[in-house]
């Protein structure tokens, strides 16, 4: 009898809320936990935390992480928001921002930290956009 494997992707959909990057970063601690990937979690948090800032700071109305089994010992992180407009830097590797601007160093950050990453946003600007990027 052929089995099914159970599904490694997890998305959790966050209101508009200052509580809600904090309760992102648990539920991926614990998923990572239990999945045996807990030294993953430094840069998964790191990564996540500032995917889910930007969406949280820079869109209007709710936000998802969506956390997905890529490999072994290899995870995606990905947050998306209602916002079909990819940010400034993060869709051009290598842009640093100036050295005495106030912001925009997040998605760099990211950028640093990952194995790799990229953004989704369907053409027509309907749906949003999904950020992910790769820990492993």
């Amino acid at each position: 009898m052929a089995t099914v494997s159970p599904s490694r992707t997890y998305t959790l959909t966050l209101p508009r809320d200052p509580r809600a990057p904090g309760i992102a970063r648990v539920t991926l601690r614990t998923v990572l936990a239990a999945h045996d990937l807990a030294r993953l979690t430094p840069t998964a948090e790191l990564v996540a935390a500032e995917l889910l800032a930007n969406a949280h700071l820079h869109t209007g109305g709710p936000y998802a992480l969506r956390l997905r089994a890529v490999d072994a010992g290899r995870v995606r992180i990905g947050v998306w928001d209602s916002d079909p407009t990819v940010p400034k830097g993060f869709d051009e590797p290598g842009v640093v921002p100036p050295d005495m601007a106030e912001s925009g160093r997040g998605l760099h950050l990211v950028q640093a930290c990952a194995d790799t990453w990229g953004a989704y946003a369907p053409s027509g600007g309907r749906g949003g956009k999904l950020l992910w990027a790769e820990c492993q």
